[in-house]
């Protein structure tokens, strides 16, 4: 799954995870291990309301990489 961020459709960052989920349009969702919490733990709380799986990842290094941008990302959600 972890492979599919680079070209499946997605959204980067809270705000637009947070809409995405309350759309009820999100299958994954991926959160990095050192995000701030309070950034994290609103969308985790959305994912546990609305089924949604996630899978966290080591560092918004990582995740942003995968995502092909050039900068860090907190939180993914693929559609």
């Amino acid at each position: 799954m972890f492979n599919e961020l680079r070209t499946a459709e997605k959204v980067v960052g809270a705000k637009q995870v947070k809409r995405a989920l309350r759309d009820k349009k999100v299958r994954w969702v991926f959160l990095a291990k050192d995000a701030d919490p309070r950034v994290t733990q609103p969308i985790v709380e959305l994912c546990a309301q609305h089924a949604v799986q996630m899978a966290t990842i080591p560092r918004m290094k990582d995740l942003g990489e995968a995502c092909g941008i050039s900068v860090g990302a907190a939180v993914v959600a693929i559609f």
